[in-house]
């Protein structure tokens, strides 16, 4: 074998072995959840979002729930027995309201378990997909956020207090047009939080007027952090007996060069067996 053989020999090992390393590592996730399924008796559901380059240009991509990421997690609870627990792995800066609300709304619809794991932190609409939870797991250095809606990078809430505090003679047509929009928005976003809180009577409905007036109306800046112990003060069913495997399946998703799915889980159908009690494709 010449020089020239062993150049092309080379090159064509380097040009594959990064899609051979990033089957390795989906396979090895896949293993992971996998494991957790097993041991939880549960589906696992995994969305994470981390920032990420471009392997040939360099420059980020902001990850954050869109409309893909709701279709997928639809997907996987329409897969789901309604006898199996759901267990729903998040680390998230947020993303489209619509996208998190559709998801928040099938995890209260499924008539098993909800249990949401927080490893580091799920803000914004990722709090809001938490409140759909029976159990919200946090590691205890992990948090929460507010929900308020924001509008034209800016606060809804704080839309409205421009306007409030403003001649209207003072404020152009822009600003009105936005306050309008922020009210409704602000509204939409309360009583959906509201709706949530009280499902399965998981919470008085005093209680979850209270609590989502605070996490949708500007009483923090959006970017609060809400730590476990103040989670808990605000009454939400929130834990920190996290599974070693949860870590574990983080480490797996180290903001890779290359492009990955957001959302993963089994993609066959649980069903239970006989008894009721396991799943039938272990």
């Amino acid at each position: 074998m010449g020089i020239f053989d062993l150049f092309w020999l080379f090159f064509m090992v380097t040009s594959v072995w990064p899609a051979i390393r990033q089957k390795m590592l989906e396979a090895e996730r896949l293993r992971l959840i996998h494991d957790i399924e097993k041991k939880r008796n549960s589906r696992v559901i995994v969305m994470i979002h981390r920032q990420e380059t471009m392997a040939l240009l360099g420059f980020p991509i902001f990850r954050y729930i869109n409309i893909e990421d709701s279709e997928e997690v639809l997907r996987a609870i329409k897969m789901t027995d309604d006898s199996i627990p759901i267990d729903l792995i998040i680390h998230t800066p947020g993303g489209l309201v619509l996208a998190a609300e559709q998801i928040a709304h099938a995890l209260c619809r499924h008539p098993s378990k909800v249990t949401v794991f927080v490893p580091h932190y799920a803000m914004s609409g990722g709090t809001l997909i938490a409140l759909a939870a029976d159990e919200i797991i946090l590691d205890e250095n992990a948090v929460l956020g507010p929900v308020d809606p924001q509008l034209s990078d800016m606060p809804a809430a704080s839309i409205l207090k421009v306007v409030e505090r403003k001649p209207i003679e003072e404020i152009d047509d822009r600003t009105l047009v936005l306050a309008d929009i922020a009210e409704k928005a602000i509204r939409q976003v309360r009583d959906t939080v509201k709706d949530i809180l009280m499902h399965r009577g998981k919470m008085s409905e005093d209680k979850a007027d209270e609590l989502a007036e605070k996490f949708s109306t500007g009483t923090w800046t959006h970017d609060y952090p809400i730590t476990v112990e103040e989670a808990r003060e605000l009454g939400l069913p929130v834990s920190t007996e996290m599974p070693e495997e949860v870590y574990k399946l983080m480490n797996l998703y180290r903001q890779p060069a290359q492009k990955r799915p957001s959302v993963q889980y089994i993609p066959i159908p649980y069903l239970p067996d006989e008894k009721g009690k396991r799943i039938n494709n272990r």
